[in-house]
């Protein structure tokens, strides 16, 4: 027998489940009186977080709410929403956290399979929620959240939010994981083809996430944390667990407008923030004047889809110090990063912006990622042109899709997370996305990447924001089009947009076609393409 192994058994002394729990405990004991969460004129400090958050854990608990449940919630950025990160799981429940711009059909559908007991839900969105309601047959517990910062909605439920806390105990001996595979939150992917998938995180990843986005990042500790990316979305990236760890500063934000956000930079100091693309893009394009007064470096991540060069070179010249990660739901998030290396910072703004458009590499936490041939399942070279699938394996890879084993069995095939993104290993051995599978237009048999011209679209003066798509053609059988959005009276015609783009690469992959107006986007602030394909289809080609 291995001695090693003699004698030397788990026990209470040398071993406890992860959770990222102990986060908000630790922070609660260790600074209790720093500040926590700042919404409006409201402020917490780590102790009241802590006492909220196990008030919410004992009055669920009292209702009977425990493992095995699902506690949903319908909130912004408020420190609601926060405390539900920890206070649902303290009774053993699952959080699920609901987009809060789906209609009624979609949000009643994840009701529904994700088995609510009871719902937190805000009163801007309780003319939504009603019409969800009403189409179950067995309805959740309705919890109304009423946010001074926001006047007004129709009352749904039985208590506010205060009054659930009120029945809680500020001392309740929350419960630890038995297991720290045990699930803690539910979060339903965008569902663009038949109904959403319901992925489920565990205590291990959320903890192990939690901690990784300080790693991968480099927060300093008592960072200060604007809330521009809803927490709805991938648990907020695990940022709730996160702060928790880093016992920084969360400070809220119920809509993301430049001026609200600029503001509340320079009047808490902010460090931190993260987005898709598009928020990154509202604020290189807001008038300066707003950016006045920011004379300290304010850090962002930008992940949601691959960021445009110009996003990355227009940060870079407002001072603001970007970052980009990669990920998906299935993925808690982040779960690579394109870690800079320090000589990078010697080269031409053009080769910086080239280096740190790249998906990068694996999060510290995640344990497998590589580019492999999806049928072979052999990885592709390393020669930054054979394409191949992005895979993940680790414990910041999802428990599986909820209720749904053949959809986990598929994603997990060969041993392996497959993400459904195409992608090459370049040399240096740093992942660069080329596309989604489903996004590659193939024109006359040569693969274009809507990628590659989407990037080109934003180094036009005039774009917004842009998406390519394929768009049918008797010839080709395939062509791009592309969907600009133009930024403030900004003018420009689809003849000098395509001329544009055949300056700056091949020709056979410029658009054939170009559409303005205002594109789709989900509350994350990805472009909905799903949408966008089904207009490219009555779209006609311009005369070339």
């Amino acid at each position: 027998m291995n001695p090693f192994e003699r004698d030397l058994d788990k026990n209470p002394a040398n071993y406890a489940p992860l959770t990222p729990l102990s986060f908000l405990e630790r922070s609660a004991y260790v600074y209790p009186d720093r500040v926590s969460v700042i919404h409006g004129a409201s402020r917490y400090t780590w102790r009241q977080t802590y006492e909220r958050a196990r008030r919410l854990g004992s009055a669920l608990a009292r209702r009977g709410i425990g493992p095995g449940h699902t506690v949903a919630a319908m909130l912004p950025n408020i420190p609601a929403m926060y405390e539900a990160h920890f206070g649902v799981a303290m009774c053993g429940a699952v959080l699920n956290t609901v987009n809060t711009r789906l209609d009624a059909d979609a949000i009643a559908f994840m009701l529904e399979h994700g088995e609510a007991r009871v719902l937190l839900t805000d009163l801007e969105f309780s003319g939504t929620i009603e019409k969800a309601l009403q189409k179950l047959k067995s309805k959740p517990v309705v919890i109304d959240v009423v946010d001074p910062e926001y006047p007004g909605g129709k009352r749904l439920g039985e208590r506010t939010y205060e009054e659930l806390l009120a029945e809680g105990d500020a001392a309740f001996a929350w419960r630890w994981p038995q297991d720290e595979w045990e699930a803690i939150s539910l979060n339903y992917t965008s569902g663009t083809t038949g109904n959403p998938k319901g992925v489920v995180y565990h205590h291990r990843g959320a903890y192990l996430n939690g901690l990784g986005n300080i790693v991968a990042w480099g927060m300093p500790h008592h960072s200060v944390y604007l809330w521009t990316l809803p927490m709805f979305h991938c648990n907020g990236w695990c940022f709730p667990w996160t702060m928790a760890a880093n016992a920084g500063v969360n400070v809220c934000l119920r809509r993301v407008e430049p001026e609200l956000i600029f503001s509340l930079m320079k009047q808490n100091r902010v460090t931190h923030y993260c987005g898709a693309p598009i928020v990154h893009q509202m604020l290189i394009n807001a008038p300066a004047a707003l950016r006045k007064g920011i004379d300290w470096t304010v850090n962002c991540l930008v992940a949601g889809a691959a960021p445009p060069a110009a996003v990355i070179e227009g940060m870079q010249q407002i001072g603001f110090n970007i970052t980009h990660v990669y990920g998906l739901t299935e993925t808690y998030g982040p779960a690579t990063v394109c870690a800079k290396s320090p000589d990078w910072a010697t080269l031409p703004l053009a080769d910086q912006v080239r280096l740190n458009g790249r998906q990068g590499v694996r999060y510290h936490v995640e344990e497998g990622l590589t580019v492999m041939d999806p049928e072979t399942m052999q990885p592709v070279p390393a020669d930054g042109e054979t394409m191949g699938e992005i895979m993940f394996r680790g414990n910041i890879t999802m428990k599986g899709y909820l209720k749904n084993p053949k959809a986990s069995q598929e994603a997990f095939r060969g041993g392996w997370f497959h993400s459904g993104d195409l992608a090459v290993m370049q040399p240096d051995g740093y992942v660069k996305i080329k596309d989604r599978s489903k996004d590659i237009i193939i024109s006359g048999g040569e693969n274009i990447s809507s990628i590659e011209v989407e990037d080109i679209l934003y180094r036009h003066p005039a774009v917004m924001a842009a998406a390519v798509v394929a768009m049918p053609d008797d010839k080709w059988g395939e062509t791009p089009c592309a969907f600009v959005e133009l930024k403030k009276d900004s003018e420009v015609s689809e003849r000098e947009i395509i001329d544009f783009c055949r300056q700056h690469m091949a020709r056979f992959k410029a658009p054939r076609a170009v559409v303005f107006g205002e594109l789709p986007k989900t509350s994350t602030g990805k472009i909905q393409k799903f949408m966008l394909r089904e207009k490219a289809k009555s779209t006609s080609a311009i005369d070339t």
